[in-house]
Parts: structure tokens; C-alpha cells; sequence
């Protein structure tokens, strides 16, 4: 008994370096003055309204490089090309809007809120490379990295607890 205490007790310690890592800082302040030049755009956001669906996609196209405040609306009122893995509850906001890639490469999508988000292209997902947390106390919140090729794709937004959410979509560097 003693034993199977005091072993608990050893992995308690060694993972909660670990667990304590994948936090986000507290900030005293939180300040988007120390965003990479990568990230530039996301300051200066303009406002653009959501899709609910894929045929108004056109219409919430996101500029390249350039953050909006992206206006949602409730999930109910979507008509997702693919139903999300993770909807939300019935009071979780999302919306669609188009990506239109000139140049293949891998594109970062940047969200102020940890919303869940999936890239589709003709009907298919398109599966994401990478996912880390925002520079630590900024408003950007959330990244996910997709390889796009040339073409227009739907970016779903689910599960945004508030109705409007930050999103810029930046071409990665390599």
C-alpha cells in the first residue's frame, strides 16, 4: 500500500512540470505590440460577417495576411459542408468563410479564442500539420497549420462561446 502511495506520489511529481508547461502565462498585461512581423496583420483587424452557408462562402472571403473581427452567428443556424467534429453546445457560435490560395504552402490559421476550426476542400477535410497556443500574452489565442495547394477551400468555425472571434489566415514562411 505504502509502495503503490509512494509510486503515485513520483508520477504526480514528474508530470506536473509537464502539465504546468501547456498552460497559458498569467500577464499582467496582455499586448499585441510583441507579435512576430509574420503576425503583423493581425493588429488593424477589420470586421466581416459569416457565412451560414456554403453558398454565401463569397461573401466572408478572409484576405490573406489581414486579421478580421469575424461577426458569427449561432451554431444552429449553419449549414456546415462537413459537420464538425466538435459542434459546440447550443449556445456555441461559429460561421464559414472562403480562402482563396494563389501560391501553395502552408497557411497558418490564427484564432483569438480556442474555437475549434476545419479546413474543406471539394467536400473533403483537409488535415492540419500542426497546432500550438499563440505567442503567450497576446490576444491571439490559438494556431493551426494546413498545407493548401491553389484553390478555394471553407474554413468552419464552431464552438466560439462569444459572437465575435479574431481569425487571420497567414502563408507560413519557410
Amino acid at each position: 500500500m505504502i509502495r503503490a502511495a509512494f509510486a503515485a506520489a513520483l508520477v504526480l511529481a514528474a508530470t506536473t512540470p509537464a502539465l504546468a508547461q501547456e498552460q497559458r502565462p498569467a500577464c499582467a498585461q496582455v499586448s499585441d505590440a510583441s507579435l512576430p512581423p509574420a503576425l503583423a496583420g493581425w493588429t488593424g483587424r477589420a470586421p466581416l460577417a459569416a457565412a451560414v452557408s456554403a453558398a454565401d462562402v463569397g461573401k466572408a472571403v478572409l484576405p490573406i495576411g489581414k486579421g478580421v473581427d469575424a461577426a458569427l452567428k449561432p451554431n444552429g443556424e449553419i449549414t456546415f459542408p462537413i459537420l464538425p467534429a466538435k459542434p459546440g453546445g447550443s449556445v456555441s457560435h461559429g460561421g464559414l468563410f472562403g480562402i482563396h490560395v494563389e501560391t501553395a504552402g502552408d497557411y497558418q490559421v490564427s484564432l483569438g479564442s480556442g474555437a475549434w476550426i476545419e479546413v474543406v476542400r471539394d467536400g473533403a477535410l483537409v488535415e492540419s500539420t500542426a497546432h500550438a497556443p499563440g505567442p503567450a500574452c497576446t490576444s491571439l489565442r490559438k494556431t493551426v497549420v494546413f498545407p493548401l495547394t491553389p484553390g478555394d477551400y471553407i474554413l468552419e468555425i464552431t464552438g466560439n462561446g462569444d459572437l465575435t472571434l479574431p481569425v487571420m489566415v497567414s502563408r507560413v514562411a519557410k
